[in-house]
């Protein structure tokens, strides 16, 4: 079985996620023969065609997508498959401090640009992809394969990595991607050393129904026990009136232990007042799921024949919503770097290839990872100096036109 060509491949990308699934489709465009295990099965795009979908019911985890992100997906011929799902474009954010009078309002028009991202369904961002996956002729996805061990091997004088499944499968190939999440299995058995720290925060997540519309705009407003944010949604591309949101409330353990306790109705108003009253009454919430937040980088990503991409080489603060964005720019890179040395003559394993990839991100990731960091400690600061410059502070980027355009432009993903 090991010998067999079946099982034998040019690269193994492990977890079949959004940032697994890009990558597979943008190594499709090489001779390469690719594997793509994950301990699910592949959905094939079933979870896309918006007939099944009920436009008062929304998943959970959703993410803010980058123009950046949006370019890449067209590019796979997968954004279209997205957007007659379900996608909600938003055209102006609005970030405030709860702790003084400062604020910044962002919005599209000042910088000429349609829009500022849009906020997607993981599940549909990945029904997306798998589907064009289902199409691909060199994409070989293996469902499921969970991963118990992996070894090195000699083969013809190469060193080929061998990944063993806890059911006894066994697939091998000179290199292998690890993108399988935050908590990857991969980097623990290969051994990469990482910085990590809990941010002492946990992340409650739900869908909501607001009395006013969210007119195609996100809210988030920074408060002593970390940051609430309203995500925009569109029940149906059709309907010119919305009135769901996705929230992403941090907030310090004991806090988030209390708070899940609450009833829908205590907790709707609870809700309601951590932002404000900005959209009126919080009329409805879904079912509630809290995650603890814990920041993590590999000092590398890449050792021996296998590297690291998306969370499993960094995580970060879902405050700016910048996590899986930066995970699909590591998948771009390390796609191009690859397909680069290709046309060199390299092989794909080749250190000199991989380590470039290495140097592309790493520093772009950290200074992202850094900022977030930032802007966490800084707001949970409640020293009347460092509250009073503070809000002065927001208000004067908010004025300062250039400067708030540039960051507009970089959360965007189009000064990157």
């Amino acid at each position: 079985m090991d010998d067999a060509l079946s099982n034998e491949f040019d690269i193994v990308i492990a977890g079949a996620g959004m940032v697994g699934a890009t990558l597979a489709c943008l190594l499709a465009e090489s001779s390469l023969r690719i594997a793509l295990i994950d301990r699910n099965p592949l959905v094939h795009g079933k979870d896309s065609d918006s007939p099944e979908r009920r436009i008062d019911k929304f998943d959970p985890r959703v993410s803010a997508i980058s123009q950046a992100s949006q370019q890449l997906f067209r590019a796979l011929g997968v954004w279209e498959d997205m957007i007659s799902a379900r996608v909600c474009n938003y055209s102006a954010m609005q970030v405030w401090d709860a702790e003084g009078t400062g604020s910044i309002d962002f919005s599209a028009a000042e910088i000429n640009q349609p829009e500022l991202g849009s906020i997607i369904e993981n599940s549909i961002i990945i029904a997306a992809l798998h589907k064009r996956i289902a199409q691909l002729e060199n994409v070989f996805p293996i469902t499921p394969f969970t991963i118990e061990s992996f070894e090195y091997i000699d083969r013809d004088g190469r060193s080929i990595v061998k990944l063993h499944a806890d059911d006894g499968q066994a697939i091998c190939a000179p290199l292998v991607i690890a993108a399988d999440g935050a908590n990857s299995k991969l980097r623990g058995l290969a051994n990469f050393e990482c910085r990590e720290w809990d941010y002492e925060q946990h992340a409650l997540v739900t869908t909501v129904r607001t009395q006013r519309p969210h007119n195609n705009t996100a809210l988030q407003r920074f408060m002593e026990t970390g940051p609430l944010a309203f995500l925009p949604l569109r029940a149906a591309q059709e309907d010119g009136v919305q009135h769901f949101c996705s929230i992403v409330w941090s907030m310090l353990p004991d806090q988030a232990e209390w708070v899940m306790s609450l009833s829908e109705d205590a907790f709707n108003a609870e809700l309601g007042a951590a932002l404000e009253s900005k959209l009126g009454v919080i009329e409805w919430s879904d079912k509630r799921f809290v995650f603890p937040l814990r920041q993590r980088h590999a000092l590398d990503y890449v050792k021996e024949s296998i590297v690291l991409v998306g969370d499993a080489a960094h995580t970060i603060h879902p405050l700016a919503g910048q996590g899986v964005n930066l995970g699909l720019l590591d998948a771009k890179a390390l796609a191009e770097e690859l397909q680069r040395g290709i046309k060199a003559g390299r092989s794909v394993a080749d250190p000199t290839v991989l380590l470039r990839y290495q140097r592309r991100r790493k520093g772009n990731n950290l200074s992202m990872m850094w900022l977030m960091e930032g802007f966490k400690r800084l707001f949970a600061q409640q020293d009347l100096g460092v509250r009073w410059l503070r809000n002065m502070g927001m208000s004067a980027v908010d004025k300062a036109g250039p400067i708030k355009n540039q960051l507009i432009r970089k959360a965007m993903g189009l000064d990157s």
